[in-house]
């Protein structure tokens, strides 16, 4: 089945797009030759997006190298798509509040295409991680934030999401689909997920999924830190702290729910987890 073709007018639209996402953290820079080739355009159509692209400074060209980078108009306007987003002032207070307790990163994440996006960090006292940081993509089954948002999915988008391949980013990573739902089944009943070294050799996170008033996961939170920090013995102290804090703001989200932890988000975890 062909794809449906694109609305009229939209096309170079499209084109600017996929340009502005070639360019990554890897790969920060382009020539417009180099850029025509990884597009898959024509060098003077390139050329002319590029120059629409700078006249607004979503781009910007290095006179030194003929290069071009992404420029200051996007970092505008990534603040204004950050302040746009209710769900980062929500749980700002809670975010930076953890990570003053307890001296390691606070995270606020989003799912986007099967991966983990973070669209707030509040750093703790702790050097944590290099490659954590606002912008970062990760697959979901290999942090805790998208295990805890996993764990919440309606069984077919479940099965959708473990369709996938589980590829290997450490030696501790889940590849098995059948591991991951008992892990899975494991978060649902404690209300919080742990990546082990999952992700990053040394780094452990913990994370909790945020709810909105239809019980659907819109996001999660973490703590995350270095594995001489976030010890097996220390872990379900953090995750009584994270499952409290995103119980909270899925509060102010409009969730409810029957059980005591929602209705009190507040009580102790030893009340929460009583009967």
């Amino acid at each position: 089945m062909n794809a449906p073709a694109p609305m009229p007018g939209t096309q170079s639209i499209r084109r600017a797009v996929t340009m502005l996402e070639a360019f990554t953290d890897e790969r920060p820079s382009w020539s417009v030759s180099e850029l025509a080739s990884r597009v898959g355009l024509n060098r003077t159509t390139v050329y002319r997006l590029l120059m629409a692209l700078e006249g607004v400074e979503y781009v910007y060209r290095d006179p030194a190298t003929d290069t071009f980078r992404l420029g200051s108009g996007l970092i505008a306007l990534g603040g204004r798509a950050q302040r746009a987003n209710s769900i980062r002032s929500v749980a700002l207070d809670e975010l930076e509040t953890m990570a003053a307790d307890t001296g390691e990163t606070a995270t606020l994440e989003i799912m986007h295409d099967h991966e983990m996006v973070i669209i707030e960090e509040i750093p703790g006292e702790f050097v944590t991680s290099g490659s954590q940081h606002i912008g970062s993509r990760w697959p979901a089954y290999a942090t805790s934030t998208g295990k805890a948002i996993l764990a919440c999915l309606p069984p077919g988008e479940l099965e959708a999401a473990l369709a996938r391949p589980l590829r290997p980013m450490t030696g501790l990573t889940i590849t098995s689909g059948e591991e991951l739902r008992a892990r899975l089944a494991d978060i649902r009943r404690l209300g919080y997920a742990v990546a082990a070294e999952e992700l990053e050799m040394g780094f452990v996170a913990v994370g909790a999924p945020l709810l909105d008033g239809n019980g659907r996961p819109v996001a999660a939170i973490s703590l995350g830190g270095t594995l001489t920090r976030m010890t097996a013995g220390r872990v379900p102290e953090i995750g009584d702290r994270v499952r409290s804090a995103a119980a909270r703001i899925s509060h102010r989200l409009g969730y409810r729910d029957n059980n005591t932890a929602a209705r009190h988000p507040d009580a102790p975890a030893d009340e929460r987890d009583a009967g």
